[in-house]
């Protein structure tokens, strides 16, 4: 973990605020383009937040929070509790949705994913790559960095309020991209869906603030052998791999417990994950909070 002091904190659009955070032990630990760190509020509860800053800024991170109508405590504290001169830790950052290189880019946004996306068009613009935004939000006041990304990128840009405009036609400019093209798409699940029927599957890159449903067969028991204690934890079907194992004195760190932010990360030695998480688990690997096993016993390098 990192610590680090609020610096900042700023309105950017309607139920939105900015974070500055700036190092109190030198400098932060570097980043690039879609990464996130894990926020730990003082009320006990740790969130994932995309850094929209400039990666060159190794004295603080920004990051943006809307306040969500139905927050589980996380916005709400931020907007309401929170002040400047807090003493707030951070992980350090870890990268899900990486900017890979590519002849051009078109990036989609849809409210607060945009701050995925900022600093990849930042990036790209920086490197003279061609690369395109698609910014949609309810209306321009409830759409964070609208004029930072107006006065910045101009006719590179497109602004959609839904409410006046209605939806963009992603099939059209599917059809209008040129060869090699990437796509990159944060945003709600509604965006996502749209966009993955859009645009070829080996075309798109997407990132989730929700897990996407998913089937899999009945939980069941299974043992998680840790090698380095030498001790076996038995996983019931009704509790997770990282319950088990904190219950075990096995404590891993853990952010989002759905998949998606990858703290749980576990090395597998030996079995067959089941793996359901949205991120991709690399080879060996597996996330603790949701995945499950495919075999009787998992051996775990704990």
């Amino acid at each position: 973990m990192q610590q680090t002091v609020v610096d900042r904190i700023e309105p950017i659009a309607e139920d939105t605020v900015t974070l500055r955070l700036r190092g109190t032990t030198g400098p932060l630990a570097p980043w690039e383009p879609g990464a996130h760190i894990d926020l730990a509020l003082p009320n006990w509860l740790t969130r994932q937040y995309s850094l929209c800053g400039d990666p060159a800024d190794r004295e603080s991170y920004r990051i943006a929070v809307r306040h969500e109508r139905l927050s589980r405590g996380g916005s709400e504290y931020v907007h309401r509790f929170l002040r400047r001169s807090r003493t707030l830790d951070v992980s350090l950052p870890r990268n899900h949705f990486p900017l890979v290189p590519a002849p051009a880019y078109l990036f989609l946004a849809g409210g607060i994913g945009i701050t995925a996306v900022l600093p990849m068009l930042r990036a790209a613009a920086g490197s003279g790559v061609p690369a395109s935004l698609v910014y949609v939000g309810r209306s321009a006041a409830t759409m964070p960095f609208a004029g930072e990304l107006r006065a910045a990128y101009g006719a590179q840009v497109r602004i959609v309020a839904t409410a006046e405009q209605g939806r963009p036609d992603l099939a059209a400019l599917a059809a209008g991209m040129a060869p090699g093209t990437l796509v990159y798409c944060c945003g709600p699940a509604s965006m996502l869906a749209a966009a993955e029927a859009a645009f070829p599957a080996e075309r798109l890159r997407v990132e989730r603030f929700r897990p996407a449903p998913k089937t899999f067969g009945p939980d069941t028991e299974f043992d998680a052998v840790c090698a380095r204690s030498a001790r076996t934890v038995r996983v019931p079907a009704d509790k997770t791999l990282l319950d088990a194992l904190a219950h075990a004195g096995h404590p891993l760190p853990s952010g989002c417990r759905e998949g998606l932010c990858g703290s749980c990360e576990l090395t597998v030695l030996d079995g067959r994950p089941e793996h359901r998480d949205d991120i991709g688990a690399p080879k060996g690997r597996m996330y603790a909070c949701v995945s499950r096993s495919l075999t009787p016993r998992l051996v775990l390098d704990l």
